[in-house]
């Protein structure tokens, strides 16, 4: 008997090993679909997007989360790169900033071929799974990336966006932010706008998925119950289990359920525990809990890597997946739905949204009305003369507020 105090320890050792060797079979079959990752914005901010500066080599970059070593070591095997601009951009240089975000994407597939394929259906994803490579996908954060144009909006699909997150933390003229939920911010659009049905049922047609993460409740609800696929939020998490208004609460979690649609787990401290500090368990927490709520089919994974300045302890980098893998088998999570979250949800509504495109339907045409338009240096060609467009009360003063405010030519 006097040996028994070091049984037990080496007994939770082994199983710890386990659960861990389990984590990695399931993950050399099954790799890792992250929602979201802001190693772009990493690349801007450092690099100004040079990526053949030798600091900016992906293989050996340091102080961020993200680089080649790393991501093989958290089995991911596709990615959707933020393509993000802030909010101070809106009405700026918002279009420009994205495409050179969308630019800086396409060129890691260029620099890194053996690493790195750019795709943009859930084909492309199966195919790089297969070859070994991190499919890399375009998720642009932030409505006001489309400047309130669908002609934007096709531009960007067609050069690889595949998922828009509707709102950041900025109204944008059609689609409300999760600061209305805070009083910090002021419903626009109670939810979502004429125009931002059309951007709906545009994305639905083209089959772009729609992120409501940073979307307020009203916009949540307003989507969910408008569009015809089902919806993602990239990198947001459970409210119930830390009471933040850019989670998602549990009154919205059963329209995620009834639309197939998916959380994809945040990792962010802040609202992992509402505080500065947080761990792996408490974001299992976050999955266990969406789980019981929604469904292991409306679960996954958007860590919000080189996005946030606070990550938990055991989730500190890309590397750690396989990890939190482990430990949603010990919490007796099966082997289909550990596979649900990593890659297999995502999946299953990548391919829902390719299904309910229609590139044979008319496209969206009916412009924002311009009295929606922030009065801003922007020129407003077509909107005098188009036919059949009808102009808001207010639009004609918008307009002279143009002409008085801006020095530029109209």
């Amino acid at each position: 008997m006097w040996a028994s105090w070091w049984f037990w320890p080496l007994v939770a050792v082994c199983t710890a090993d386990q659960f861990r060797n389990t984590a990695e079979r399931i993950m050399q079959g099954t790799p890792v679909i992250d929602g979201h990752n802001d190693l772009p914005w990493q690349l801007l901010k450092l690099f100004n997007n040079q990526l053949q500066d030798p600091r900016a080599n992906l293989t050996s970059l340091a102080h961020t989360h993200t680089n080649i070593p790393k991501l093989r070591a958290g089995f991911v095997g596709a990615q959707f790169w933020s393509a993000y601009t802030p909010c101070d951009t809106q009405n700026k240089d918002a279009v420009k900033r994205t495409l050179e975000q969308i630019d800086v994407i396409h060129r890691m597939c260029q620099l890194y071929p053996e690493t790195f394929l750019c795709v943009t259906d859930s084909t492309g994803i199966r195919r790089a799974f297969r070859e070994g490579k991190v499919a890399s996908l375009v998720g642009v954060e932030g409505g006001h990336s489309i400047d309130s144009s669908l002609g934007v909006l096709r531009a960007l699909y067609h050069l690889g966006m595949r998922y828009l997150t509707l709102t950041h933390s900025c109204n944008t003229p059609w689609a409300d932010n999760w600061l209305v939920d805070t009083g910090e911010d002021e419903a626009r659009s109670q939810g979502l706008s004429l125009f931002g049905q059309s951007v709906v049922k545009e994305m639905n047609r083209l089959g772009i998925i729609i992120d409501l993460a940073h979307a307020s409740m009203a916009t949540m609800k307003a989507v969910l119950q408008l569009s015809r696929a089902p919806v993602v939020f990239s990198h947001s998490s459970a409210y119930s289990v830390c009471q933040h208004r850019r989670n998602v609460p549990d009154d919205v979690l059963p329209l995620v359920k009834e639309t197939g649609s998916l959380v994809m787990v945040n990792f962010y401290s802040d609202y992992v525990s509402c505080r500065a500090e947080a761990n792996l368990s408490q974001v299992a927490d976050h999955l266990d809990h969406i789980k019981k709520v929604a469904g292991a089919g409306a679960v996954g994974l958007g860590g919000d890597y080189d996005g946030v300045s606070r990550l938990p302890s055991g989730l500190e980098d890309v590397s750690k997946y396989p990890d939190l893998a482990a430990e949603l088998l010990r919490r007796q999570w099966t082997e289909a739905e550990v596979k649900g979250v990593l890659a297999d949800n995502l999946l299953r509504v990548f391919e829902a949204v390719e299904q309910a495109r229609s590139h044979t339907q008319a496209p969206g045409e009916e412009p924002i009305p311009l009295g929606q338009l922030e009065a801003s240096c922007r020129t407003s060609y077509g909107y005098s003369g188009a036919p059949s467009l009808h102009l808001q009360p207010g639009a004609l003063l918008a307009s002279l507020a143009l002409l008085v405010l801006c020095p530029c030519r109209l």
